[in-house]
């Protein structure tokens, strides 16, 4: 019998939530969905601060277009939402890290996105980051899928 628990490497998940004209009324409200549409929070999470760190990585990212430091997040969550324990932050800043969602290089955190696309691109972020997670998934499907034509 296999153990399968060991055979999972990591999951993902993407969920298709309903847009609604809620969702859209305030920052507050479309962050919190946009980290229940990628799994980054569960629903009824009453927990803020993974969706605080989470703000601060898209609005450095896409609307300032520069690479964060812990300071500058630090700062911009304090100023946007409340305060937050650097051991916290830190926390949620390798969550997002262990998700790829970002990375950091020289005391910087940035959204992970290929090199020969724009670094602040919305849309070329989300297209890697959905493919870079489910390529690899599809392959080994096609794999074992390939392997019960044979038997």
């Amino acid at each position: 019998m296999l153990n399968e628990s060991k055979l999972i490497d990591r999951e993902i998940i993407l969920r298709d939530l309903k847009l609604t004209g809620e969702v859209i009324e305030t920052r507050r409200s479309m962050v919190r969905w946009l980290a229940l549409t990628l799994g980054i929070i569960n629903p009824g999470e009453s927990r803020l601060s993974s969706i605080y760190v989470f703000d601060a990585m898209l609005y450095f990212q896409f609307s300032k277009k520069i690479n964060p430091t812990v300071l500058d997040i630090k700062n911009y969550i304090i100023s946007n939402w409340g305060e937050i324990n650097e051991k916290t932050l830190r926390y949620h800043l390798l969550h997002l890290k262990n998700m790829n969602i970002i990375d950091h290089s020289k005391g910087k955190y940035y959204i992970l996105i290929p090199t020969d696309v724009e670094q602040y691109n919305e849309s070329e972020w989300l297209n890697y980051y959905i493919n870079s997670e489910i390529e690899p998934i599809k392959d080994k499907i096609v794999t074992v899928i390939g392997e019960l034509k044979k038997r």
